[in-house]
């Protein structure tokens, strides 16, 4: 059955969902989204993914296409429509349709916004209880990725490349430090038991996922670190894990063919998960 989405306005079949050839978000990846997840027919995070949205635009000076409350009337109506429990909503919001230009529009187009959803397991991901593995792929991606800009294409091809060398996913590598994975916050757990991961500024996301399993892990009694860390470093490490809306927290077992601890998923990041579930069902909306 086809899916619902929504499009600058309209809820339509797929099929019959279109937007312009001249859209800048089509011709220069000029614009954001957000990836909201949807467990029990709930929205989790879902006002920090609006925080989150706002800064996204401010940085890009780019126009709001509604308010919060109307953003979050089409998150459940499209969950509604498309009778979603488990699975995500995607967003995206471009400057909307201009002639081809590489300066800004000089008078102010509509954004268009558009959402879809996504139906999938995330509460029992087999991948959680086997863990995944990484490659080291250097990170040849623009600045500004704390800015959540629909400038995919490098994280796609490092992913490849990844498979590639037998590995699920990549952990992109800049000035001998690991940054962050294709589409998710990396971390590590010290012999000590610390969890390291990367602090917040232009060089990583900011993960609406991190901040709370960081706040979660804190609340557990877990000393925490926010610092750039090695991919040495992180060979060495007892645990790795990462962070995103779609994988919750999922271990790490090998970056580089080389095995993390006894190479099998580690019981902070199976806690972490654990924890993360029990508060993302409590609280979402």
């Amino acid at each position: 059955m086809s899916r619902i989405v929504y499009v600058n306005g309209a809820y339509l079949p797929e099929a019959e969902a279109t937007i312009s050839v001249f859209d800048r978000g089509f011709l220069f990846a000029d614009a954001v989204y957000e990836v909201t997840t949807v467990l029990g027919g709930k929205l989790i995070d879902f006002h920090a993914h609006m925080a989150r949205l706002d800064r996204s635009l401010s940085e890009l000076d780019l126009t709001a296409p509604a308010s919060h409350d109307d953003l979050l009337a089409i998150h459940r109506e499209l969950v509604t429509r498309n009778g979603v429990d488990e699975g995500l909503i995607y967003m995206q919001v471009t400057r909307g349709a201009a002639d081809r230009d590489f300066l800004f529009p000089a008078k102010v187009t509509p954004p268009s916004l558009v959402l879809f959803t996504q139906a999938m397991a995330l509460r029992d991901k087999p991948a959680a209880r086997t863990g995944i593995r990484v490659a080291s792929v250097p990170d040849l991606r623009w600045g500004r990725r704390d800015i959540k800009t629909v400038q995919l294409l490098y994280p796609s091809m490092a992913k490849m490349e990844a498979v590639r060398q037998g590995a699920d996913d990549a952990w992109l590598v800049e000035d001998g430090v690991v940054t962050e994975g294709t589409s998710n916050n990396a971390h590590i757990v010290t012999a000590g038991g610390t969890l390291i991961t990367r602090n917040l500024s232009h060089a990583i996301l900011h993960g609406i996922t991190r901040a709370a399993v960081l706040r979660l892990a804190a609340d557990s009694g877990l000393t925490i670190e926010e610092r750039p860390f090695t991919l040495d470093e992180a060979k060495a490490a007892r645990e790795a894990f990462v962070t995103s809306a779609s994988s919750f927290v999922m271990p790490v077992i090998s970056i580089d063919g080389m095995a993390i601890g006894d190479g099998t998923p580690g019981p902070v990041a199976q806690r972490l998960r654990e924890i993360y579930i029990e508060e993302a069902d409590r609280t979402a909306i």
